[in-house]
């Protein structure tokens, strides 16, 4: 008796598109066994059908992947299974699974091609083998089995157009996100010209003098054929060394970049030559092979290099020199500054500034540093850069 049993309720799927693979085969299996055990209870079904009823069913493994070979695959085996037996409600389990997975993926004529063609099949075989007096009661099972397709159609539409809203709101967020990326930028932005203005206005002016004011004493000082004074002509050199980085500095400030272009290690001997003109006595020590380095740790190890003299010529007290050490090694730059002074009595000094920012520096370029005194007495400043620019 073809769909007699409507007291079945359909096991159907709410097609979570987020199941794996193993869900769709599970899915599938739990199909076949709601199936197979139905037919079991029918005299007509030979193995031919049992062959035909799992061709059927396996193809809900393929609902997400593949809908619309699913959905003619189902509708096929399915309805051929259901002429030859005339099997309850569990037949059309797979061809209602495969209708809402090819209207969730948008399309709409083929799921009503197929699901008009099963039921039209299933209803004129029922009217043309079925007795008379069970002929209402098969109205009643092809009406129950409408409105399952209705509802497999319209679960597939609501499915559809949720993710459509999902995906929707992702995008907006992501949207607003980027928005407020940019205002964040633009705000940075106006900032660095702000302190580029300020900057200008300020220290540009005042090293100017320092430096005009240096080269007048400098050639006075030569014109009247006197000594001059090696800390003058450090104040010069200095106050020279100064305006150019101010400058670079603006120059970055206004284009938004990094570090001042141009200091590097290859001009650690300018650095050197100043800290011995000031008097300092430095002595240099280069390991390894120089050569090209990433710009982030090539500026870097210049900074920590001026850094550490700066602290030796504040700090030291009685010192006899500085020590510069650079190594090139394989897979990280190591940057050394050390001297052998005597700390000035009272309070070991607070860290300033310049010590936090190669902290930060080195931190980074996801490095190491050290900074403390030595075993034997002095101050020690030693960084390990890595050669390669983080992301």
């Amino acid at each position: 008796m073809g769909f007699a049993h409507e007291g079945r309720a359909p096991a159907v799927s709410s097609g979570r598109p987020w199941r794996p693979l193993a869900i769709d085969v599970l899915l599938a299996a739990v199909v076949t066994l709601l199936s197979v055990a139905d037919a079991v209870s029918l005299p007509r079904a030979d193995p031919l059908d049992y062959l035909i009823l799992l061709a059927g069913t396996c193809s809900v493994v393929a609902w997400r992947r593949a809908p619309a070979a699913a959905l003619v695959v189902a509708a096929t085996f399915m309805l051929v299974y259901a002429l030859r037996t005339h099997p309850g409600p569990s037949a059309a389990f797979p061809v209602l699974i495969a209708v809402f997975a090819v209207v969730r993926s948008g399309r709409r004529i083929l799921p009503a091609v197929a699901g008009a063609a099963f039921l039209l099949g299933i209803v004129a075989d029922n009217v043309l083998t079925a007795p008379v007096q069970d002929r209402q009661h098969l109205n009643q099972s092809a009406v129950l089995l409408l409105g399952w397709f209705l509802a497999a159609g319209v679960g597939g539409t609501v499915t559809r157009h949720r993710h459509a809203y999902l995906e929707q709101a992702r995008q907006r967020a992501a949207e607003a996100e980027r928005t407020r990326e940019e205002a964040a930028l633009r705000r940075a932005g106006e900032e660095r010209l702000r302190i580029a203005r300020e900057l200008h206005d300020s220290l540009t002016h005042s090293i100017s003098i320092i430096k005009v004011q240096a080269g007048v004493a400098v050639h006075l000082a030569r014109g009247r054929g006197e000594e001059v004074p090696e800390a003058l002509v450090a104040i010069q050199e200095a106050s020279g060394e100064a305006m150019r980085e101010l400058r670079a500095t603006l120059e970055v400030l206004r284009d938004s970049a990094g570090d001042p272009p141009g200091t590097g290690l290859d001009r650690l001997d300018d650095l050197v030559a100043r800290a011995r003109s000031a008097g300092l006595p430095v002595t240099v020590e280069i390991a390894g092979e120089p050569r090209a380095l990433p710009a982030g740790v090539d500026r870097a190890g210049y900074r920590i290099v001026q850094e550490g003299l700066t602290n030796v010529t504040r700090h030291a007290a009685g010192h006899t020199g500085a020590r510069v050490h650079v190594g090139y090694g394989p897979a990280a730059l190591t940057v050394r500054v050390e001297d052998d002074g005597v700390p000035p009595a009272g309070p070991p000094p607070v860290p300033g500034v310049g010590l936090t920012g190669m902290r930060e520096r080195v931190a980074a370029l996801g490095g190491r540093l050290h900074a403390g005194p030595r075993p034997g007495g002095g101050f020690v400043v030693r960084a390990e850069l890595p050669l390669q620019d983080r992301p």
